[in-house]
This record gives C-alpha cells, structure tokens and sequence, in this order.
C-alpha cells in the first residue's frame, strides 16, 4: 500500500511535554515564552531532522545538569516509542527555579 502518514507538530510537543513532566524535579513548562507549545517549540529542517526546545521551571535545590539530562533521555526515548521519531537535538532551557 502506498500513502504518506506524518505526525502534527503540535502532537510531538505534546508528547515531549507529557515525558518531561514525568522527570523528578521538573515543576513544570514554561508557558509564557511560548504559549501555544506549553513551553515546547518543535523545528524541522528540509532534509526531516527534528529538534526540540523546552522550556522548564524546576523545583528548589535540583541538580540542573542532572535533571536536563534526564529530560532529554526521557524525551528522546518517548519520541523513539511513541511516534518512530528520532530528534536530533533536545534542548533543555532552565527558565525558572522555585
């Protein structure tokens, strides 16, 4: 069967947001900056590479390096599940702490 399927930019920041949640010491997404993502920007090149820029306030006291490493992990390993999609960068951005 021929076709084409491909996944909304606004489903993978979705799913990026929802696995960044889950991260200990991540409180939540910052908004703000860009509403209409919850905090998530999504950007693609021609040749079909994603990256993925999140925005995160994290809780008192957590490790930053710590906690955006597990990010990534987390979202790149949800992406790779959910969507069979493998980004090329995922950009941790500590925007607030509290």
């Amino acid at each position: 069967m021929e076709g084409h399927a491909s996944i909304s930019p606004e489903v993978i920041a979705r799913y990026a947001s929802d696995a960044a949640l889950e991260v200990e010491g991540v409180r939540r997404l910052v908004e703000r900056h860009l509403p209409r993502h919850r905090g998530v920007r999504i950007a693609s090149t021609e040749a079909g590479a994603v990256t993925i820029e999140l925005h995160v306030s994290l809780e008192w006291g957590a490790a930053f390096a710590d906690v955006g490493r597990v990010v990534q992990e987390r979202v790149a390993g949800y992406l790779a599940r959910m969507a069979d999609l493998q980004p090329e960068r995922v950009d941790v951005l500590v925007d607030e702490i509290g």
